[in-house]
């Protein structure tokens, strides 16, 4: 059943798979290798990835071997997957429902998916069913609060003294967001073995661009926030930004922005 939550995703995210894939697809790469190991793909796995955005993790799936199905709530993220990895075999559907029959896969993945369900428990229900018996699970999701790359336009916002809206659903994975919290959440869907391990790099980008991506595209709760302000209190935002963001500054004059990641894995 669909939830408040799950509207709102699907109204956040449609037309974005362009400015999505520019940045945060970029950002969330670097997990891909992590996720598959975890999940033990290697040629001729059949794998599941729910969430494929632009289609990173598909294409190093592609890369080991693995025959991939995937699927994506948004219709224009699928597209953007089927072009960067060509012949992929991609849906359209909504977590918790997917097409697909009980038993179907060797093991599911997804990257930093789970945090933007309504119904996480029931998602992971589902995602139980069409694991094979002793096929692997393997998701991501950002470490909260978020920080970093996640949290810097949310800094400025704060800083420059713009309120958060109250319109705005509060993300599920506010609760889960912690390395305990989410293992009992996968334990508690009936996966055995569960556990998480974080994970932590540095996402290294000019600030210019990642302002763009991460406020002004509206990718993420964040530039909805930044596209509702009047162009004053935007430019008071964008100075908070830059005050902030000298922190992580780089030699060459990007900014490396540390990222706080976890990732859950477990057996059917």
């Amino acid at each position: 059943m669909a939830t408040d939550f799950d509207a709102y995703e699907r109204d956040l995210w449609a037309g974005r798979a362009s400015a999505y894939e520019r940045g945060f697809a970029r950002l969330t790469r670097h997990t891909a290798g992590p996720l598959l190991d975890a999940a033990g793909v290697t040629g001729g796995t059949r794998l599941l990835e729910v969430g494929v955005g632009s289609g990173v993790v598909a294409a190093e799936a592609v890369r080991r071997g693995a025959h991939i199905t995937a699927l994506d709530a948004d219709p224009e993220m699928a597209a953007t997957a089927r072009r960067n990895v060509p012949g992929l075999d991609v849906h359209v559907a909504v977590l918790p429902e997917t097409p697909f029959p009980d038993a179907s896969f060797d093991a599911v993945v997804g990257n930093f998916v789970i945090n933007h369900v309504g119904d996480p428990h029931t998602a992971l229900k589902e995602l139980r069913r069409v694991l094979r018996p002793t096929g692997r699970l393997a998701l991501t999701c950002w470490e909260m609060p978020g920080s970093g790359a996640l949290g810097l336009v949310r800094e400025a916002l704060d800083a420059a003294g713009v309120p958060w809206p109250d319109d705005l659903p509060t993300p599920p994975f506010m609760e889960y967001g912690r390395a305990e919290p989410f293992r009992a959440l996968v334990a508690d869907a009936g996966f055995a073995d569960a556990a998480v391990d974080p994970v932590t790099w540095h996402h290294t980008v000019d600030p210019e661009e990642w302002w763009e991506l991460g406020a002004l595209a509206r990718v993420g709760a964040n530039g909805v926030v930044v596209g509702r302000q009047t162009p004053e209190t935007v430019a008071r935002v964008k100075a908070e930004y830059d005050r902030l963001s000298r922190r992580y500054a780089t030699p060459d004059g990007g900014i490396a922005l540390p990222a706080h990641a976890l990732l859950a894995h477990a057996t059917r």
